[in-house]
Parts: C-alpha cells; structure tokens; sequence
C-alpha cells in the first residue's frame, strides 16, 4: 500500500490550487503561513482607503489588498507574495491582468503592516526581494511602535513617527 504525501516544495501553479492556498504565501517553493492580526488588518484597510480614493479618483491606477499575490522574484522563480497593499500605475497594468490569477510583474508600491508573530529577518527578506524584483516604494508599517520605514529602490531608507507625514513621493505623486 503506497501513502501520498504532499511535495514539501511547490511550484507557484501547484501552490495557487492549494485549497487554502490564500492563508499562505510560496517562499522557495515552500509554504509560509502569513501572520494577521486584528490592528494590523484594521491599519492595512484604512491605508487601502486612504490610497485608492486618491489614486481612483485621478485615475493613476489600482490598489490591491493582500488577496493579490506577486510573482515577479527574477532570482526566487518559486516565489509568491501577498504585500498587505500594492499600487500599479495604470500605464504598467497588463491588458488581460483582471483574468490573470496573480502579477506577474512587479507592484509600484507594496506595503507589509506588521503583525505581532511577524519575524524581523523575513520581513528583511521580503522588503529585500520586493525591491531587488523593481518595486519603487515599500512602506514597513509597525502598528505597535506606530512607526513606518520607507524603503526606496535607491536603496535609501527614512523612518517616520505618526507625526510625520508619509507621501507617495514620485510613485504616486502629491499623495499625503
């Protein structure tokens, strides 16, 4: 009698027909279970909001939720992420990218709102991969220290206080 026994690696197509393929993201083929908090979903919703009434209403291009995962990891092809927020730029958009079950390129802007359980290493990792795969802003929002790091494709990094004021900078221009 043979046993089957699920891969311990997945491609990205094997991992998207995972029936619960959604509580997890695909990290070198394996799957990493994504870490949720109450003030970290109710911190992502407002920042959704708050992005897509301005970017729709100048129709700059769409904001997505953490239902949307990215494969666009040139150097991680069995990779599969879902940042908390992404931004794409209307003139970047797919033509067919309603019909298409994730990205295949990468977002302008991804955002990761920190949850308590949530490691600092791979939260290195992933802001590391997000900008090496050409996202131009990540924004790192710790709910609980209220504080946010902006990484940018340059390679600098700013930190802001909840006085501060965070902008899209030249991603999403005269955002604040």
């Amino acid at each position: 009698m043979s046993i089957a026994v699920a891969p311990t690696q997945y491609t990205v197509e094997e991992f998207l027909e995972l029936p619960e393929h959604e509580l997890y993201e695909l990290v070198d083929g394996r799957l990493e279970e994504i870490n949720v908090s109450n003030l970290s979903s109710v911190v992502a919703v407002k920042v959704i909001a708050r992005l897509d009434n301005y970017v729709s209403s100048r129709k700059l291009g769409w904001v997505f939720s953490s239902e949307s995962y990215y494969r666009c990891f040139p150097k991680k092809i069995r990779n599969a992420r879902k940042p908390d927020v992404s931004f794409i730029a209307q003139e970047r958009l797919p033509a067919n990218w309603m019909e298409e079950g994730l990205f295949s390129i990468a977002p302008d802007l991804a955002v990761e709102v920190l949850s308590p359980n949530d490691k600092a290493y791979k939260v290195m990792s992933k802001t590391r991969e997000y900008l090496e795969a050409g996202v131009k802003l990540v924004w790192e929002i710790n709910p609980q220290e209220r504080l946010i790091l902006i990484h940018r494709l340059d390679g600098t990094v700013a930190k802001l206080k909840e006085t501060d004021t965070l902008s899209g900078e030249n991603v999403i221009p005269g955002f604040a």
